[in-house]
């Protein structure tokens, strides 16, 4: 990332949650830097925060006061009341707090305020506040290795994530138990970095109309089954959620998936390949880009029961046909301009396969993976993968998050839109 002026921030509120956890000494160095880019950091601590770090440390870095209890004890000589810093009022309110932050960040967040927010229970000032906020919401996770790993905080992590909250991964190391697993906060920059990018995102696809597909498709043998395969569509949404804070106007197709579609995304929920085909072609006459993240199903039964096929000791044969390749009527139907970029599973000769895909479906960029490799398997966070342009660039960025990569993809389309502009 370049470096932002120290003014990059400037009119910019942002929330600074603290909690408990021995990780709290290292969030005054992300108010410190918040604060020198121009933004008005407000710190919210929760009482065991104030165990570890002094509020007097963030007033000192920011010159506002640090909120900690529900209700306040009166102004402070010198220093800037949060309410004033908001509103120019004399009395802190959450209300006025939330709706004027740009970005609220938890930094540590420990298991208790990752429980509260995705529960809904608002029983102190910092939960109050996460309640009411509108703005995006950054957590920084940092607690014992057992706790990150246990069955109630990974479920409250991917509610949390399925409605949008922004997690920067903790670290792997030794901890301060002395146990050595993941549960680290992670690096103060780090975090800083991610507010960065939400707060001043690449508008490069402002006045782009972007389409992404999204998630499995369903084939349905009767009314009880179906063939379809293990995607989530966790990698098509964050492409979705990265066009979105670029600028375009997005509209995700999607097979069934569990996950929410971000605020402000038209979304338009499909379960067939035949579906998705015909949600496609109605988008393609007005839209600049289509990426074919989704993994829809190659065959579907040549006939479907009315009636649920019931359990025997004979065997069933069931006699398959090819869907629609939904690329390939793409490649008919698309005008001049239009970017086209399309996803492949190979398990051999990948990058072979995916440039003949490439040339086959006159794709602008393909996008190849291997589900075999650990890390890249269907309904991970991350993915590993290979992108071949049809200028003929390619590239191998490694194991990435998914959000990380939603980026790169959409980064390396444009250059192949530049490219063929200019006549490459």
């Amino acid at each position: 990332m370049i470096a932002p002026s120290s003014t990059a921030l400037s009119g910019r509120t942002v929330i600074l949650g603290v909690t408990g956890s021995i990780a709290a000494f290292k969030a005054p160095h992300i108010a410190s830097r918040l604060t020198s880019l121009g933004a008005r950091v407000v710190v919210v601590m929760t009482e065991n925060a104030t165990k570890f770090v002094t509020p007097l440390t963030f007033e000192t870095l920011t010159g506002t006061e640090v909120v900690v209890s529900m209700f306040p004890e009166g102004k402070k000589d010198g220093v800037t009341t949060a309410r004033e810093t908001v509103s120019g009022g004399d009395h802190l309110e959450h209300v006025h707090l939330a709706e004027a932050a740009d970005l609220a960040i938890v930094a540590p967040a420990t298991a208790n305020i990752i429980g509260k927010l995705a529960s809904g229970i608002a029983d102190d000032f910092l939960s109050t506040e996460l309640m009411a906020v509108t703005c995006p919401v950054v957590i920084a996770p940092a607690m014992n290795v057992h706790m990150m790993e246990s069955s109630a905080v990974v479920d409250n992590v991917n509610t949390l994530r399925r409605r949008g909250v922004v997690f920067v991964e903790a670290e792997t190391g030794r901890l301060a138990s002395g146990a050595v697993g993941t549960g680290r906060l992670a690096d103060p920059d780090a975090i800083v970095d991610t507010a960065l990018d939400l707060l001043l995102p690449d508008q490069d696809l402002e006045g782009k109309r972007v389409v992404v597909t999204a998630g499995p498709t369903w084939e349905s043998l009767d009314p009880m089954r179906h063939i379809a395969n293990p995607s989530t569509g966790k990698m098509g949404f964050a492409i979705a959620a990265r066009a979105l804070r670029r600028g375009a106007a997005v509209t995700v197709i999607s097979g069934p998936t569990s996950i929410e579609p971000p605020p402000g995304i038209q979304f338009v929920s499909v379960t067939t390949t035949a579906d998705m085909c015909e949600a496609v072609m109605a988008e393609l006459p007005t839209l600049d880009m289509l990426v074919m993240a989704a993994a829809p199903a190659d065959y579907r039964p040549v006939t479907r029961s009315d009636q649920k096929i019931r359990k025997g000791t004979a065997r069933i044969t069931l006699e398959l046909e090819p869907t629609d390749d939904i690329l390939l009527k793409v490649k008919e139907a698309r005008r001049a301009g239009q970017c086209v970029v399309g996803f492949a599973l190979e398990t051999e000769s990948e990058t072979e396969n995916a440039g003949i895909k490439l040339e086959r479906k006159n794709l602008d960029l393909i996008v190849v993976n291997n589900p075999k490799v650990e890390g890249a398997a269907f309904g991970t966070d991350t993915n590993i993968v290979t992108l071949i342009g049809r200028s003929g660039s390619e590239e191998s960025p490694g194991i990435l998050e998914k959000s990380a990569l939603a980026d790169i993809v959409l980064t390396a389309a444009l250059a192949e839109m530049g490219a063929r502009k200019g006549g490459r």
